[in-house]
């Protein structure tokens, strides 16, 4: 089944303000039961990977923030383009890893694939190296 180009907006904007509010439930609600999620990345992290059941968003998140240090992080949305029901968000990510204090830049991009008003794809593109170097993994 196709998707509009409005539901696909609605559904990426709602999913960027739960992002925002760092609220995983909320994220979580907004993916269909089975999905294919990749965020690639160093395996010593432990939430990169393929995820394929809506209860593990939830999770990477939870595992993922911690990592991170509380006021740290700074997310910069460039762009986003919808066409039907993909969605790509453009932006550059600014962490500060928890664990010593290193911060890093990276450019990234989100694609996200909206059916039936959920969305059942995210893929994450971004500079896997200066991440797993800023955690050490690399």
């Amino acid at each position: 089944m196709t998707t509009d180009t409005r539901t696909s907006r609605t559904v990426a904007e709602k999913f960027v303000d739960a992002l925002g509010r760092q609220d995983p439930e909320g994220i979580q609600e907004l993916f269909a039961e089975e999905i294919d999620w990749y965020v690639p990345g160093s395996d010593a992290l432990p939430w990169t990977g393929r995820r394929t059941r809506r209860e593990e968003v939830a999770p990477y998140f939870t595992t993922m923030w911690p990592h991170f240090a509380p006021g740290g992080s700074e997310v910069v949305l460039e762009r986003v383009v919808v066409d039907g029901g993909d969605v790509v968000l453009l932006a550059v990510f600014t962490h500060t890893v928890a664990a010593g204090g290193k911060e890093f830049t990276t450019p990234a991009a989100m694609h996200l694939a909206v059916e039936d008003s959920r969305i059942v794809r995210m893929h994450l593109y971004e500079d896997t190296l200066a991440v797993g170097e800023a955690f050490g993994a690399a």
